[in-house]
């Protein structure tokens, strides 16, 4: 039986990589020691997700409460799970607002936990197959120099190599602000391609636009779609920051992110970096996107909106998903953003009424 490790099992990409392998079956352990409940409160425990997959597939999946910080930690989960065919490191610290609060932690979790699970892959699973979930932020808000033209809903991209399928793998990720949030997963993001390059593992980073699904314990600080679909259904009031609620993002459902994880797991490279989002086919603005929530609720929201932006935040960021689809063909995203809001509101609701 193959032999699957997923950090940041309970959070939104960690569950559903584990329910795909678990359904391929593999073996899956799954290292999750809630952070995420520390970083944004009880709303985003992810025990739930943990425990539905428990259910789902008891004789599979195998929980592992370690903080990834700890190398001791992340030795002795890779020690005891034996022959490992794919590490896949979804665990993080991923806001720009909570980073500033507290560097350290964000450093530790972010970068520190990226180079433990590394070295542990490098020591004993050195033909794993190693996936890491980066960001977008590691560009900071270089995006924010592109000609943009202010339109009736959104902000565009009107000139350039970028405006017409995003923002591809060219652009540089230097001289920017970042954030300490981006900073962190930089470090990250450059520790695994160079574990791919200089040491020959089978190691690919994917830099993420919105990654949004129906399991994901959206909050205030983190988890856009999902959180945004909360307020709409509940009567929540929700904060719109800067760019007159006209920035655009990209959204790529988690089942389609795991999909390209299978596919690149398949044909593995070294050092391999992707954009990785809903490009062209899956995005929307802010204002775009509350209406799309006030259409599927069937009444308008509560917003408040922010005159200052957060730091280092886009105005505009769609991904160019070329450089994948020419190494891997078979793989294209099924789900736009109306297809998963409307996912997200049918599979929480009942969840969100209890808990108001």
């Amino acid at each position: 039986m193959k032999t699957a490790i997923i950090t940041g099992s309970g959070g939104l990409v960690g569950s559903e990589t584990a329910r795909f392998y678990c359904a391929q079956g593999f073996r899956v352990i799954g290292v999750d020691n809630n952070l995420r409940e520390y970083f944004f409160g009880p709303e985003a425990s992810t025990k739930w997700a943990v425990a539905e997959i428990q259910a789902a597939f008891p004789e599979a999946f195998t929980a592992i409460s370690a903080d990834i910080r700890d190398f001791t930690a992340v030795r002795r989960a890779f020690e005891t799970a034996g022959e490992i065919d794919l590490v896949v490191h979804t665990a993080a610290q991923p806001s720009h607002d909570w980073a500033a609060r507290e560097p350290f932690t964000d450093f530790g979790v972010n970068a520190t936990g990226t180079l433990n699970l590394l070295e542990a892959t490098r020591q004993f699973a050195p033909r794993a197959t190693f996936i890491f979930t980066s960001t977008n932020k590691v560009y900071g808000d270089t995006p924010n120099r592109l000609p943009l033209q202010e339109q009736a809903t959104r902000w565009e991209c009107v000139a350039g190599p970028y405006a017409d399928k995003g923002i591809d793998e060219t652009m540089s990720i230097d001289q920017t602000t970042h954030s300490l949030f981006g900073a962190s997963k930089v470090a990250a993001d450059v520790l695994v391609q160079e574990y791919g390059r200089y040491f020959g593992l089978r190691t690919g980073v994917f830099r993420g636009g919105c990654l949004t699904g129906p399991r994901h314990s959206g909050a205030e600080l983190h988890g856009f779609l999902a959180y945004l679909m909360k307020c709409a259904a509940t009567g929540r009031e929700y904060r719109i920051y800067g760019y007159k609620g006209k920035q655009v993002r990209d959204n790529i459902h988690s089942a389609d992110l795991v999909a390209s994880f299978d596919h690149f797991h398949r044909a593995p490279r070294a050092g391999e970096v992707y954009n990785m989002g809903g490009s062209r086919f899956s995005h929307s603005s802010m204002k775009e996107a509350v209406a799309l929530c006030e259409e599927l609720v069937g009444r308008k929201m509560k917003t408040t909106y922010v005159e200052t932006n957060r730091i280092g935040d886009h105005v505009w960021w769609v991904s160019d998903v070329s450089k994948f689809q020419a190494h891997y063909p078979a793989w294209k995203p099924t789900k736009n953003v109306r297809d998963i809001l409307a996912e997200i509101l049918e599979y929480n609701l009942p969840r969100w009424k209890k808990e108001s």
